[in-house]
């Protein structure tokens, strides 16, 4: 048997005294509660959107008024909400100047719907090519946006705005550029119109943890121009991005404005998780 060489007890001591200090970098505070409720998203240190308020500065629409099909819309707007005439208002937005988002492009549908007595849309679907709008719309809002690729442009002399998802092309839009005048307040009243939204977010075990309808609305509104003209609108069949589903059977009125405006913070209007 090999013998192990001698420890002296001193030795023993010392090794046993620093198994029972604490490591002094262990000593250090991390990131107080306080701190982190400042944080406007993760990952921390690199938010995926800044805090607002938002500004949109120049914010530029297309928008497309058509009637669909009622049993169409009758399978995708929840209740309370309620249908009176199935129109749908598409559209293209074009902002080149948002605080804090920069610059990007949405397209979307909105719903014509009633909750009680007062009139609004119902927001169904967004598509946006900007990740910080996508992230801070479905997180501190209750956008339904998704991914995509929206393009406002000028061809001439027609306004076009057409989506693509992926490499398929999902909807074209065309109006004549700036045919007849429309006064600011009548552009007000188009876009100011209260909006409706479903914010769905599961718990960790897959069940609803929140399932509201809240209520939003645009405010600190500055029309710099306005005008309506004829219009057309073809959607195509996407499985991943179904806007077809809402078909076109009648071009009911059409509009191209630019504006300033904010956007005031959402309010719940119904819980489907209360008791």
């Amino acid at each position: 048997m090999v013998a192990r060489p001698h420890r002296p007890a001193r030795a023993f001591a010392r090794a046993d005294h620093r198994k029972n200090v604490p490591h002094r970098i262990n000593q250090a505070s991390n990131m107080k509660i306080d701190e982190l409720l400042k944080q406007s998203s993760t990952p921390l240190g690199a938010g995926a959107f800044p805090r607002g308020p938002y500004r949109f500065h120049n914010r530029e629409y297309l928008n497309i008024t058509y009637r669909t099909d009622l049993e169409a819309l009758r399978k995708i707007v929840p209740e309370p909400l309620e249908i009176d005439d199935p129109l749908v208002r598409f559209e293209v937005m074009r902002m080149p100047d948002t605080t804090g988002l920069g610059n990007y492009t949405e397209c979307g549908q909105a719903i014509v719907v009633r909750l009680g007595q007062e009139r609004g849309e119902y927001l169904h679907a967004m598509y946006v090519d900007s990740h910080p709008a996508i992230a801070s719309g479905r997180e501190i809002s209750a956008y339904p946006k998704k991914l995509g690729a929206p393009r406002l442009y000028t061809d001439s002399d027609t306004l076009v705005g057409t989506l693509d998802y992926g490499t398929l092309r999902i909807a074209v839009a065309t109006m004549g550029y700036k045919h007849l005048p429309m006064t600011p307040e009548a552009a007000k009243e188009e876009i100011c119109v209260p909006t409706f939204m479903l914010k769905l977010l599961p718990g960790y075990d897959r069940k609803p943890r929140i399932c509201e309808l809240v209520r939003m609305q645009i405010t600190n509104v500055e029309v710099k121009g306005s005008w309506r003209g004829p219009a057309r609108l073809q959607l195509f069949e996407h499985v991943l991005a179904p806007m077809a589903d809402l078909p076109v059977r009648e071009v009911v009125a059409a509009s191209h404005i630019v504006a300033d405006l904010s956007l005031a913070s959402p309010v719940v209007v119904h819980d489907y998780l209360a008791k």
